[in-house]
């Protein structure tokens, strides 16, 4: 069965939706609000300027939508850590991996702007402070303390730990030059090293 013209319209819109939204992401994360410009989304995305308005109405609205789906993604993926197969080095190894892959660092690093920027709207602060309630980072305690129990891991505060831990992703995040995917892989095998006894 031939789908109807109007479910491929639908499918269009919403590729061109998608299209945009990665666009947006990637331009933000490094621009941020103040530096970024729908006609710099557009060219990223391929596409005229006046097309992106018909799809999000501000350069701020898509910004707060990217946000809540950024945050949305990231507390999930907190949730599911303790799920990854292995000890908790290696659960840790895994996930530090994925945040560190170039499917999802973008978002990484625009949380990390909404978070310390006083440039983003207030909708996308109150979003992050929704999420920040629920102390998403805090669900990887369990697992540096067990990682300790088990000898994996430095003795001491594991909360010290998991700040050191989130203090050296970010600064890798913010590294522009990491375009080699050996590179990230051999990072992270450093800050293992960094963890760990």
């Amino acid at each position: 069965m031939v789908p109807s013209n109007e479910h491929k319209l639908d499918q269009v819109h919403l590729q061109r939706i998608e299209q945009i939204k990665k666009a947006a992401l990637k331009v933000f994360a490094r621009r941020g609000i103040v530096g970024t410009k729908m006609s710099m989304i557009a060219v990223e995305a391929g596409i005229s300027q006046g097309l992106s308005y018909r799809y999000f109405k501000s350069k701020e609205e898509l910004f707060i939508t990217l946000i809540q789906e950024s945050m949305e993604e990231a507390n999930s993926a907190f949730e599911h850590v303790h799920q990854l197969p292995g000890t908790p080095k290696e659960q840790i190894r895994t996930f530090t991996q994925s945040i560190l892959d170039e499917s999802n660092k973008y978002s990484f690093m625009l949380i990390h702007h909404a978070s310390v920027s006083d440039e983003v709207p207030d909708k996308a602060k109150q979003i992050i402070e929704h999420f920040s309630a629920k102390d998403s980072i805090g669900q990887l305690i369990p697992l540096f303390i067990k990682g300790q129990q088990l000898g994996e891991f430095c003795e001491g505060d594991p909360y010290k730990l998991l700040f050191c831990y989130f203090s050296v992703v970010t600064g890798l995040m913010l590294q522009e030059n990491q375009i080699d995917e050996n590179n990230w892989c051999a990072d992270v095998d450093i800050l293992m090293k960094i963890l760990t006894k």
